[in-house]
Formats: C-alpha cells, structure tokens, sequence
C-alpha cells in the first residue's frame, strides 16, 4: 500500500530535481553573460562619472531589477493562490476520498497505540508479535486469501440478470427443468 504512494513521491521528487537541473543548466551561460554585462557597464559608467557615481548607478539599477522582479513574482503567486482555491473548492471529494485512505492507513498504528496503553499490553503485543513472526507463511496466506475475499466498490453487472444461474455453473438448462 505504501510502496505506490513511496514509488509516486520519488517519481514527483526526481521529476521536479530534473526540471530544475535543466532549467539551472539553460540559466548558466545566461547568468555568466550577465555577469560580463554588469561588469561592461560598469567600466562604462567609471569613465564617463567616476567610480563612486558609477558604483551608485549600477547599485540602482539592480535594485530597480530586483523590484521589478519581485512584483512579478508576487503577481504570480497570487494567480496561483487563487487557482489553488478553485481547484481545492472543485476536489472535495477527491479530499474526502483521501482523508478516508489516510484513515485507513493510520488504523493499524492507532490499535497498536491502543495495546501498548493497556495494562500487559506491551508483552502481549511482544507475544502477537512472536507468533505471527513464526507462522509468517500461514498469516501471508491468510492475507492473500482475505484479499480475495475483499468486497470490491462495484458489485458485478450481468447482462443476463433476468435468467437465472443454473446450481452446477452450466449453460444449459437440466431436461427436468423444460417445460
């Protein structure tokens, strides 16, 4: 069960790190180039102001850069704020359907909490355990057997609900009953 849910968030983490790492390998060159501007700039401003004037002007203008992103990415959050609203009001049974696996999940550790907090609860859990240790293929087996027998979310359909289904699993109607 948590096999899937430990396979899909290693998927989603190696997915996102590759993203990044190609998104960093693009931005390299460009962030060198840029570093060669600013630094072409600046001798610029040095020769035609003077150091202090063009170390202020080149201060400015990143600052002013630096605004400009932030407002961007402020805008952009809030987009993304307001889209996960939307979704969130639009998935709730998707929310109650996960909050139902998560319970599930977490009843085995809550009757364990529950058998540890009893009086003899921590050597009768060592005992269970001990037993279910030694007989491990049997309690497999009943597991696999206890999945068979689990009830799915659907029941069967039968496209031939109105006829009957004969005792012995046959097609054919036995000639004591034709009429």
């Amino acid at each position: 069960m948590f096999a899937g849910l430990i396979n899909q968030a290693k998927s989603a983490a190696s997915d996102l790190a590759l993203k990044y790492v190609a998104r960093a390998s693009v931005a390299v060159p460009f962030v060198i180039a840029a570093g060669f501007a600013l630094a072409a700039i600046t001798a610029t401003l040095v020769e035609r102001f003077g150091q202090v004037t063009a170390y202020w002007l080149v201060a400015g203008g990143l600052a002013a850069v630096g605004i400009v992103a932030a407002l961007a990415v402020s805008i952009k959050e809030e987009e993304e704020a307001k889209a996960e609203q939307v979704a969130e009001e639009s998935d709730t049974q998707e929310v109650v359907s996960d909050a139902a696996a998560q319970a599930i999940a977490q009843t085995p550790i809550a009757l364990l909490s529950a058998l540890m907090t009893t009086p003899g609860g921590a050597t009768s859990a060592l005992g269970v355990a001990r037993l279910l240790g030694r007989n491990f293929p049997l309690v497999l087996l009943l597991v696999m057997i206890g999945a068979l027998f689990w009830p799915n979310s659907e029941p069967p359909r039968d496209e031939d609900a109105d006829i009957a289904p004969m005792p012995n699993g046959s097609d054919e109607m036995p000639s004591s009953m034709r009429h």
